[in-house]
């Protein structure tokens, strides 16, 4: 079960209650106000803590639009959003779904528009967030690679077409959208940054096209696209599978172990989402990882010992390829990427050492 979410190339309050103040005109107003009903939002104050950023500055909050809001990412990014002072529009497919998520009592200035509303609140918005995409820790059949591919370009398409029909005093100023480091396909002796060229796999086809479509926005939106890795946490991501099993003390490294593990800590990813949106610097090809990616047989080891459990017993190939079959590449040979273009905006990141944020992350009380 840890190798399925192994294989993930990744792609997982203080009260806002003043409107934003950003390029809103008596027709915004009108448009958001009229959304707000429509979509039912609700007013809540929200216990959840931000990553370690002061909050918004009254004159500094924004309405931000986010698609794959209730994923394992967008969740911490919606409560920190949220923990700030921003209004989130959270774009969604099912309301139900997204309130289960974000429960009525608990986000006061949240907005939940269904896709035939998105073009409203994108109206609304002072940026759009795009994390949306079918997870792929799962046997690639032909129908699913389809879907996988899909499910990135359908909702990265929708959204870039709805900014680019908006007009340009009411457009968002900023896309951030997510990609993977899937894009350089896999390697256990490359060295991948920003400017590295494209693989030649599945997965390197699937973040071409992704990114290809955010590339469509408008020239006057300031375009970031975060190329993430395997996102680290607790409660979801490949955590929540391994952690089980390092505690029945079946853990342990898949493969040869010497494949390359691109991580990053979600507290880190989320900040970096954050920075994108705020700093007008952040544009172009990010690399959402931390400075030090490990081995994977590290990566085992050090979860081993703050969770007190042997790493010893390993998967072997055999067994990976008859779980995912060809996905089970991605495990087997890794990718070693840095986040070059992140350290030179100055961007801190809060876990540079994978023990750090290990040991971070079973020491959290409440699952996020």
């Amino acid at each position: 079960m840890s190798s399925m979410e192994l294989c993930r190339a990744s792609l997982s309050v203080a009260p806002s209650f003043l409107l934003p103040i950003t390029r809103r005109t008596h027709h915004q107003k009108t448009n958001f106000e009229r959304n707000r009903a429509g979509v039912a939002a609700v007013v809540v104050l929200c216990a959840a803590s931000s990553t370690g950023a002061n909050p918004a500055s009254k004159d500094n909050r924004m309405v931000i639009s986010v698609t794959g809001a209730t994923g394992f990412v967008g969740q911490r990014l919606v409560q920190k959003l949220s923990a700030d002072g921003h209004t989130v529009h959270v774009l969604t497919r099912s309301r139900r779904n997204a309130q289960l998520v974000f429960p009525v009592e608990k986000f006061p200035q949240m907005i939940v528009a269904e896709e035939g509303e998105w073009k409203n609140s994108i109206q609304g918005s002072n940026a759009v967030v795009n994390l949306a995409g079918m997870p792929i820790s799962t046997r690639w059949s032909s129908e699913i690679k389809k879907d996988i591919k899909q499910s990135r370009i359908r909702v990265t398409s929708k959204v870039v077409d709805l900014i680019n029909n908006t007009q340009l005093d009411l457009r968002p100023s900023v896309l951030v959208s997510a990609t993977a480091v899937g894009y350089y396909g896999t390697s256990e002796t490359q060295v991948f940054d920003e400017t590295s060229p494209s693989g030649n796999d599945y997965l390197s086809e699937v973040c071409r096209e992704w990114e290809g479509k955010a590339l469509e926005v408008d020239k006057d939106v300031r375009l970031a696209l975060i190329r993430i890795g395997v996102v680290l946490g607790k409660g979801g991501g490949a955590l929540a599978k391994m952690i089980p099993l390092f505690m029945m003390f079946a853990g342990g490294p898949v493969g040869s172990g010497q494949q390359w593990f691109s991580w990053i800590h979600i507290d880190d990813l989320v900040n970096l989402i954050y920075e994108a949106i705020m700093n007008p610097s952040y544009k172009g090809i990010i690399n959402g990882t931390a400075p030090n990616p490990v081995r994977l047989s590290e990566l085992c080891e050090q979860l081993g010992n703050v969770l007190g459990r042997p790493s010893w017993l390993p998967v072997p190939d055999f067994a990976l390829k008859a779980l995912l079959g060809e996905g089970a590449t991605i495990v087997l040979e890794g990718q070693r990427v840095l986040p070059v273009k992140a350290k030179k905006l100055g961007f801190s990141f809060k876990y540079p050492y994978v023990r750090d944020a290990l040991k971070a992350i079973v020491s959290e009380k409440v699952y996020s």
